[in-house]
């Protein structure tokens, strides 16, 4: 009769006399060198990994036939770094930034920067300052055309470049029909160029080339109109005055008393105290330039004032609505605090033609 022997083989029958004991029943904490069991009487043990279940099932695990093999520790699992947070500057590298949003060293240091190169170019030499309204045209062409892409617009940006340098050139030699004639060749040829890529999309792409003619070319020709004349350097110069003391006026009257939103949906920065404050800063510092440059009566010199300060207003609500509907916050990051050349331009545009006008008739 055969008897099974501590693995569960068949042996000859043995008495006790010729039984030979287990090695490893004899060693019982002993472990296997390596990760596996070897073979042994025809059984084979699959490896040890140190995870999961053993190969043989829990009714041979509990025969003393095998082994008890201690499991190996587990490492404790690494802690998870802590969330790194973000280090405050310190008082010398924080941002100068106002409540406006705006970073005021960067935006001074750039207004002082502009306001010299105009100054110089109408006092040292007169054709210089129109170099200056052919670059500014330019540059800001570019940037509408850059900006109206957020919506898939692709206007032509080399006929109405060009077509701005056009204008402002025939404005300055020739008067205010050169300046509507430039304007409307500077259309024509954008909307002749844009023929040559298709049909597909060529009225969206026409509509964006009409509004950068008329937004930036022909509004800004007025500047050339205005430096025209004799007195033109004086001209210029009170038009840019009155546009920064309403932008200033408006700005510290927002900033310190501002509370009630003038159109929140369009710009929620611009408050109706704001508005009052760019009217009184205006008409007050337009009436006492105009009376001293001009020699005009300190009355029409603050209506000069209000009727600038409301067509500046207007021209950046305008810019600020174009702006909302592309959905992006700056036509560009040309200048530090102050965005693209176009976020300086928007007042001005409007305020030229008002400008030119005004002063034709008190003048």
């Amino acid at each position: 009769m055969s008897q099974l022997d501590p693995y569960g083989n068949p042996t000859p029958n043995r008495t006790p006399d010729h039984w030979v004991p287990d090695p490893w029943l004899d060693q019982p904490d002993r472990e296997p060198a390596g990760d596996d069991w070897s073979t042994r009487n025809g059984h084979v043990d699959a490896p040890y990994t140190g995870s999961g279940d053993l190969s043989y099932s829990e009714g041979e695990a509990d025969t003393a036939a095998y082994p008890q093999v201690r499991r190996r520790p587990q490492a404790p699992p690494e802690p998870e770094p802590e969330p790194v947070r973000p280090r405050r500057p310190g008082p010398g590298k924080r941002r100068a930034t106002g409540r406006a949003g705006r970073n005021l060293p960067a935006a001074i240091g750039v207004g002082i920067t502009l306001g010299a190169v105009v100054i110089a170019s109408l006092f040292v030499w007169r054709p210089a300052f129109l170099a200056v309204i052919a670059i500014a045209v330019a540059v800001a062409v570019w940037e509408m055309s850059r900006a109206v892409r957020a919506v898939g617009a692709h206007p032509p940006v080399v006929p109405l470049a060009a077509g701005g340098l056009v204008t402002t050139g025939m404005a300055w030699y020739a008067g205010e029909d050169a300046l509507m004639l430039g304007f409307l060749v500077t259309l024509l040829a954008a909307l002749v160029w844009r023929l040559a890529d298709g049909f597909s999309g060529y009225g969206r792409d026409a509509a964006a080339a009409t509004l950068i003619a008329v937004y930036v070319p022909f509004l800004g020709g007025f500047a050339a109109l205005l430096a025209e004349p004799d007195d033109g350097a004086r001209r210029v110069i009170v038009t840019l005055a009155a546009v920064v003391l309403s932008d200033t006026g408006g700005y510290a009257a927002g900033v310190f008393l501002g509370k009630h939103p003038m159109a929140p949906t369009v710009s929620p920065k611009k408050s109706w105290e704001g508005l009052v404050g760019s009217l009184v800063a205006a008409a007050v510092g337009s009436a006492i330039l105009l009376y001293f440059l001009l020699d005009v009566e300190l009355w029409w010199g603050a209506v000069f004032g209000l009727a600038l300060s409301i067509a500046s207003v207007l021209g950046d609500l305008a810019e600020s609505m174009l702006k909302r509907d592309l959905r992006i916050k700056d036509m560009s990051n040309l200048l530090p605090g102050h965005g693209g050349l176009m976020d300086r331009l928007d007042s001005v545009l409007f305020a030229l033609p008002t400008a030119y006008l005004l002063l034709a008739v008190f003048t």
